[in-house]
């Protein structure tokens, strides 16, 4: 990575406007995959390491390894710890990956996700600190969270974006694999290169509209150009070894953007981008209605239409999306059905909003704040460096054999809420009744 920023550039034009794309049998070629990118994902890249193998469920009877077993596989294995039950809930359910929002602020006004009349900003001491996130992190990373992903708001918009992830980054020697961002990609190009460097493993990109004009129509502001800079930057990173999974998030909307589903898969033709269409949620404030959602069935018939032989991708257990490829496509398609088919039996994701609030569900209304059990050791105050330092914050979360009370006290209100947590959220008919944060508050 080193050389990735001695060799800073301008962006080259990797990905123009989607064109009429026909379908290669070439073999596909996927870009390499480095160091921080561990997690396997749907496409087989590099070689699972021991780490990779603590997520498969651990035999009953010690078995002596084969021949073609690895000596620091097998010590890996047989030193693993049971996942923590402070992130099991009643149904069995094991939550390794923690979304925390790291502002409420944003520099885009989406239909889907910001009330038309905007939002009142929390005073900055009820939002969490850059210490008070950076023990949170380590302290679930200590219980068995994997992947840590950062959202917002914008996360780009917070003005220590960079040093923040450096810290989370640094959480790899215990055990986070995975280090990803959510974002609108207006300010991404600018700051990609460090990120990559602190450890960025994947960017989850929200872009709505391929038409310069929609764009500004549906996030009430201008950017486009500067989304697709961030695009065009992921890609180049990649050739040159960078490995960020680079996912594109769109909400189909019927009658705004519902006519762009063939031209956002063809991005797909030849770069390795995987482009996902969620279906509309509701949330306070976004005059959500059914008659406006877009159910994943008529999309994929959308898809069939033009390309008849779209093909079904094996999903991991914990996947959002339902995944699919067209033949000879680099690029992957995946569908969030959060309404029509719900995922929450293998949900693994915990939230944890800017005012430091644990959300056990996306569409739950149920919250308890984690912000006011750790301030209670400042008298209530936020914590800043030296307060960390001071209650010698990190060097107690990480401390895995024995809890000090202080963290037994965290811990006990998060395992409490996890077990709370329900089966599966409610219905359409109900969710568009239930009281809930506007999804900017949330952090998706």
């Amino acid at each position: 990575m080193n050389e990735l920023l001695l060799r800073r550039r301008g962006v080259a034009p990797l990905l123009s406007l989607p064109r009429r794309c026909q379908p290669r049998t070439s073999t596909l070629t996927l870009p390499h995959f480095r160091r921080h990118n561990t997690t396997p994902d749907s496409v087989s890249v590099d070689q699972p390491t021991a780490s990779d193998s603590l997520t498969t469920s651990l035999p009953t009877t010690e078995i002596p390894p084969s021949s073609k077993s690895s000596p620091s596989r097998w010590s890996a294995l047989k030193s693993a710890k049971p996942f923590s039950d402070f992130l099991t809930d009643s149904f069995n359910r094991q939550h390794d990956y923690l979304r925390i929002s790291v502002t409420e602020r944003c520099n885009l006004r989406c239909l889907y996700c910001m009330p038309e009349e905007g939002i009142e900003l929390s005073p900055p001491s009820r939002l969490l600190t850059t210490p008070e996130i950076v023990y949170l992190s380590s302290l679930f990373v200590a219980q068995g969270v994997t992947k840590i992903r950062l959202t917002g708001g914008e996360p780009t918009v917070r003005k220590d974006i960079v040093p923040l992830m450096q810290s989370i980054g640094e959480l790899r020697r215990n055990g986070l694999r995975e280090l990803c961002l959510t974002t609108n990609g207006i300010s991404l190009h600018r700051k990609l290169d460090a990120m990559a460097e602190a450890g960025l493993t994947g960017v989850n990109l929200s872009l709505d509209t391929l038409d310069p004009f929609q764009f500004q129509i549906m996030t009430r502001r201008k950017g486009f150009d500067a989304v697709m800079k961030s695009i065009d930057r992921i890609l180049e990173m990649n050739k040159m070894g960078a490995g960020i999974k680079l996912k594109i998030n769109c909400v189909v909307m019927r009658g705004l953007n519902d006519r762009e589903i063939i031209p956002f898969i063809e991005m797909g033709c030849d770069n390795p981008i995987e482009v996902r269409f969620i279906e509309y949620m509701p949330f306070d404030g976004n005059k959500w209605s059914q008659g406006k959602m877009v159910s994943y069935q008529e999309m994929l018939a959308v898809i069939r239409e033009k390309y008849p032989a779209l093909e079904k991708v094996a999903d991991h257990k914990n996947d959002t999306s339902k995944t699919y490829q067209v033949p000879g496509f680099q690029g992957r398609i995946g569908f969030i059905t959060s309404m029509t088919h719900n995922f929450c039996g293998t949900c693994n994701r915990l939230r944890i909003t800017c005012d430091g609030n644990l959300k056990v569900c996306l569409f739950g209304n149920a919250e308890v704040s984690l912000r006011d059990v750790i301030r209670k050791q400042n008298n209530g105050e936020p914590i800043d460096e030296d307060a960390m330092k001071n209650l010698r914050l990190l060097e107690s979360a990480a401390n895995t054999t024995e809890v000090p009370q202080r963290e037994q006290e965290v811990l006990d209100i998060i395992g409490m809420a996890v077990k709370r947590k329900k089966a599966k959220h409610a219905g359409m008919g109900e969710l568009k009744n239930m009281k809930n944060r506007p999804m900017i508050l949330i952090g998706g």
